[in-house]
């Protein structure tokens, strides 16, 4: 039975691909700042992580070390959502965005490399965002947050490969999640931009709450888990798809299409 940790697995695509996993006979430790409050909520079981914490991940992979299993699998999905234009962004507020998408997913994969380099094998699957491919409006740390992640992963995936250490990451694009109802506001904002602003993440919501379930992320994790040697990239869904082709040739279509998409 394959043992797979997955960061961020109460609510979203993380709760989903740890159901999927778990349903599919993977032996499942999901991750939660309040695994008290949740537990007995899901079949499988949450330790407790602070992902902008070194100790709590730290405490996280002694407790996963504790039980003597051999990890499989990490998947790199908590993260959080900060809008508001790069102008009304405080400096604190995209650090919190940084430290949670970014270093939080860095910090864990760090932590979990030296278990993975002992038993010669492992996959580290990380969930990144259509944002992460061609940036959205209003979400600029957040678009950063997730261009950071490709960098760093692809370059790590060269590292470790001599280790048998397989790296990917999930680019999904607009799926059914409860993401756009925990998103946090840049505060104070500015007039200038309250028209285009207000469009573009009443867009961005509609998106969300309109599209389908993220079950085929989930079930691109699960494909992933049982290939040797992956890829490094997936994308899933259409506009996840097809935003990227037509930024690469076509920017002008490109423009066109993502002000269609976010309501600009």
């Amino acid at each position: 039975m394959k043992n797979v940790l997955v960061t961020g697995a109460t609510s979203g695509i993380g709760l989903t691909i740890a159901n999927k996993l778990h349903q599919s006979g993977v032996n499942v430790f999901g991750t939660s700042r309040f695994p008290e409050k949740y537990q007995h909520q899901f079949a499988f079981e949450l330790l407790e992580l602070d992902i902008t914490s070194q100790e709590s991940i730290q405490h996280c992979v002694a407790t996963l070390s504790a039980k003597s299993v051999v990890l499989d699998a990490l998947i790199n999905n908590a993260g959080i959502t900060i809008n508001g234009s790069a102008e009304e962004t405080s400096s604190a507020l995209a650090y919190k965005q940084m430290d949670t998408n970014f270093w939080g997913a860095v910090n864990m994969t760090k932590a979990i490399l030296p278990l993975m380099r002992a038993q010669q094998k492992g996959h580290i699957i990380t969930i990144g965002s259509l944002a992460g491919l061609i940036g959205t409006p209003f979400q600029s740390y957040y678009s950063a947050s997730k261009h950071a992640l490709e960098g760093f992963f692809k370059s790590l995936r060269l590292e470790v490969k001599p280790f048998n250490i397989q790296v990917s990451v999930i680019e999904p694009g607009f799926f059914k999640t409860n993401l756009n109802q925990s998103f946090e506001y840049a505060q104070p904002t500015i007039a200038a931009y309250d028209k285009a602003r207000t469009s573009a993440v009443s867009a961005f919501s509609s998106s969300i709450e309109k599209a389908s379930s993220p079950d085929p992320v989930a079930e691109v994790a699960v494909r992933i888990l049982g290939t040797p040697h992956p890829r490094f990239s997936y994308r899933v869904g259409l506009d996840a798809k097809m935003l990227p082709i037509l930024q690469f040739f076509s920017y002008r279509f490109f423009e066109w299409g993502a002000a269609k998409t976010f309501g600009l």
